[in-house]
């Protein structure tokens, strides 16, 4: 079964990074990445409504965050072996599961703080993943 669409009026990343504004005062630091909580939009595609209670649920259990900023350390492994081949960027897509992250508020955005090792996966778009 395909993955539920939502309907988008705006990119969700673009609208992420327009919420949190600046963050160049922020430091993040050691193996810490900084991720925005994806909340599904309120339409479906095909014209479904998500109800509230639901889309309050997605700021709790949400297991899709967009990379705002990674510590110094992040992905960096001095055997070579846990994050071989992984490559993670600010601007992508990423799952975790929600009680990995430290829940924090940056600018009024809902963002987690991740261990970089409690990154499960990258994804191409947010709806992929609930």
């Amino acid at each position: 079964m395909p993955h539920m669409q939502m309907q988008h009026d705006r990119d969700p990343k673009k609208e992420l990074l327009n919420a949190v504004g600046d963050i160049s005062t922020i430091d993040i630091y050691h193996n810490q990445i900084l991720c925005a909580v994806y909340v599904r939009p309120e339409k479906t595609k095909s014209g479904l409504y998500i109800p509230d209670s639901n889309r309050q649920e997605d700021k709790i259990q949400g297991k899709v965050g967009l990379v705002l900023k990674m510590g110094p350390d992040a992905l960096e492994d001095s055997s070579g072996t846990w994050f071989k081949g992984v490559e993670i960027k600010v601007g992508d897509w990423v799952v975790f599961r929600p009680s990995d992250g430290w829940s924090i508020t940056v600018n009024g955005v809902l963002c987690r703080m991740i261990d970089d090792q409690n990154i499960r996966g990258r994804i191409a778009h947010p709806d992929q993943v609930w």
